[in-house]
């Protein structure tokens, strides 16, 4: 038995009956497979569900069914007409929320410039999954759901479905938070917490009425709101003038001496906060609305290359931003005391000194403080320019949330819901917590539980990296798209990695909650959560190759 045979047997376990409609525009979610076995005829084996009366039924349209048309013109390395077309999916998957400001902003002022490498690697590991996930939307013409719920057991699927949905009700919860920070912010104060929480859900009339002109009106919304937010943050850094020194030594020479537990678990965060589980999902989902020929292996090479270009400068003007966020919280305020802010900002006459205790202590900032502490050392202009920015990024996070949102739930479930349907359910589960603490707490809670939900992301990593390694080194699935041997190791290893620290958080999280009930608990779920990403990862590593994992198997 040779290892092709072996590879395309980790079609994994035994699909679920159920029927799927077959449609025949190669945009129309699970009617995609006919396209795929089109592609790849190994594809088309007994492990894919079969419609026996689909054909006769409505076609399935996503909650994206639009498909943009490639222009046609004489084969050439570059074109800057096509890269037009396919540019956008980039600007989605990429967002900044703020989640991921909070993360770096704690970054700069606990470490320094110490932790600049992390989120170098992490944009790069990030290039290296977003151009798996458009690989597989472009070559199978499924998402990454779509392909998991073919591929994965009932359990399984039913697993990843919820910790994919979790991802995207944390996020939310973050745009929910950032938002109302914001609000108060540039409000002076006169909205409460609590009143920016109850706005934010005028967000899901604005999600609505924006979605109703279109994809590509949309992604030119995205890439406003990406200009406000470098504009913005840019303007932080300009102001601030880091040291150009300290910002490159921090990026190219990986070192953090003296970091400690808080240093590590912002070096985590980093990751979970730059590479996002969902937004995996969402790019193998949004690339299927450019118009590909997968029958000719030209325009499927070439929409991999287009689009692989679109995910870097997204990307990079993502990693752009967070290190001017990153570079102004090093440069202005790491390792300064709470009585040094305290009196500069009596000096500025700031109606927000009493945040700050009067004492020698490191000062802790979050998104909220961290206005605060920009507005008394470098003028109210700093101050509201951030809240626009973190505004800006909380409005990016809705709409990527939801749409990620609905291609998980149909992927995984073969469910159907109104959009209005799912932008209510995801905001009220995100906004209830949320507001439960703005009322009853002050921000330090609820900025705190931005910390949770950063932490959470990382956690929920494995549950969209594993997938989508997986089912891009398989043959059978991708044909001769599949990663080579280079693209295997070096994934096998950042998922080892990832892993690893994942356990290594969740064992010391385990040892730290003190109480003997909660011990037990969290000893029960922790064991869940390691077995079921054990398992992940076992099928993955055959995927990749190692077929000596699968003896318990009969082929």
């Amino acid at each position: 038995m040779n290892s092709d045979t072996q590879v395309s047997s980790i079609v994994l376990g035994p699909a679920p009956s159920v029927q799927i409609p077959v449609a025949d525009d190669a945009f129309v979610g699970h009617g995609d497979s006919a396209s795929l076995g089109a592609l790849n005829p190994a594809y088309s084996n007994s492990s894919v569900p079969q419609s026996s009366g689909g054909l006769s039924e409505e076609p399935f349209t996503t909650y994206l069914d639009e498909n943009h048309a490639v222009p046609e013109e004489k084969y050439s390395c570059f074109s800057f007409r096509k890269l037009w077309v396919f540019t956008g999916p980039g600007l989605l998957m990429s967002v900044v929320d703020p989640g991921n400001i909070e993360c770096d902003l704690q970054s700069g002022a606990l470490a320094g410039f110490k932790l600049l490498w992390v989120l170098l690697l992490a944009t790069i590991v990030g290039v290296l999954l977003q151009t798996l996930a458009a690989r597989l939307g472009v070559v199978t013409g499924l998402h990454l759901a779509e392909v998991c719920y073919r591929q994965y057991p009932r359990v399984p699927r039913i697993l990843l479905w919820l910790m994919v949905e979790l991802a995207i009700i944390g996020v939310d919860m973050q745009e929910v938070i950032g938002s109302a920070i914001a609000i108060n912010l540039l409000s002076a104060g006169r909205i409460p917490l609590w009143g920016g929480v109850l706005i934010t859900i005028a967000d899901t009339l604005a999600f609505l009425f924006l979605d109703s002109y279109g994809l590509r009106k949309l992604e030119a919304f995205f890439g406003f709101i990406f200009t406000v937010m470098a504009l913005t943050f840019g303007y932080e850094y300009v102001t601030v003038k880091p040291s150009q020194t300290q910002v490159l030594k921090g990026m190219f020479l990986p070192s953090c001496s003296d970091c400690r537990t808080p240093q590590i678990t912002q070096a985590v965060a980093i990751v979970g906060a730059i590479v996002m589980p969902h937004n995996i999902y969402l790019h193998s989902a949004l690339v299927k609305s450019r118009h590909i020929d997968r029958a000719k292996r030209q325009e499927v090479r070439e929409a991999n290359k287009y689009f692989f270009i679109d995910s870097c400068i997204a990307l990079f003007v993502s990693f752009i931003i967070n290190t001017c966020v990153i570079s102004v919280f090093a440069e202005a305020f790491f390792e300064k005391s709470n009585q040094q802010v305290v009196a500069v900002c009596k000096n500025s006459s700031s109606p927000h000194t009493h945040l700050f205790p009067d004492d020698n202590s490191t000062l802790a900032v979050d998104i909220y403080k961290g206005g605060v502490v920009l507005g008394c050392y470098f003028g109210p202009a700093a101050l509201y320019i951030w809240a626009v920015g973190i505004l800006a990024a909380g409005q990016s996070s809705t709409m990527t949330g939801t749409y990620s949102g609905q291609f998980v739930m149909e992927g995984f479930l073969n469910l159907k819901w109104s959009r209005f349907a799912r932008v209510i359910l995801t905001r009220c589960i995100a906004i209830i917590p949320a507001l439960l603490v703005a009322v009853f707490q002050d921000v330090e809670h609820l900025t705190g539980l931005n910390d949770i939900l950063n932490v959470l992301q990382s956690l929920q990593l494995p549950f969209a990296l594993i997938p989508i390694l997986t089912y891009t080194s398989l043959q059978p699935v991708m044909s001769e798209f599949a990663n080579g041997l280079g693209l295997r190791i070096v994934g096998g290893i950042v998922v080892l990695i990832i892993c690893s620290i994942n356990m290594y958080f969740v064992v010391v999280y385990v040892q730290d909650v003190g109480h003997m009930i909660l011990y037990v608990v969290a000893a029960v779920v922790s064991v869940a959560y390691l077995s079921f990403v054990f398992y992940l990862g076992w099928q993955c590593f055959i995927a990749l190759g190692m077929s000596f994992l699968d003896s318990g198997h009969t082929w």
